[in-house]
C-alpha cells in the first residue's frame, strides 16, 4: 500500500493506494483533514475501487486523485464550504 498527502484546493488529503487489491482491482481511499467535503464525497472519506491498472496510467495515485476530484469538481454543483463566521452574540 503506497500513501500521499496532498492540499486539492486548500483541502489536505491523504491518498492511500493499493494496486491490485484481492489481485483483481485498485483500491483508493480519500480522507480529508476535518472531514472536509469533496467532489466525491460529503464526508471527507471515500473508499473506491477501479479496474487494475487504471491508476498506474494515470501517472500514478497522486495524478489519479487530482484529475478525479478535478473533474468531479466542474460537473457537479460542488464548491469548497466557506469557513463559518462565529458569533460573538
Amino acid at each position: 500500500m503506497e500513501t500521499h498527502s496532498i492540499t486539492w484546493r486548500g483541502i489536505a488529503i491523504r491518498i492511500n493506494f493499493t494496486p491490485q487489491a484481492f489481485g483483481l482491482v485498485d483500491h483508493i481511499e480519500l480522507h480529508s483533514t476535518g472531514e472536509a467535503a469533496l467532489p466525491v464525497t460529503e464526508t471527507g472519506y471515500r473508499s473506491h475501487f477501479i479496474p487494475a491498472g487504471s491508476v498506474a496510467a494515470y501517472g500514478g495515485a497522486v495524478a489519479f486523485v487530482t484529475a478525479w476530484l478535478d473533474h468531479e469538481a466542474k460537473r457537479t454543483p460542488w464548491c469548497k464550504p466557506a469557513p463559518q463566521q462565529l458569533s460573538l452574540f
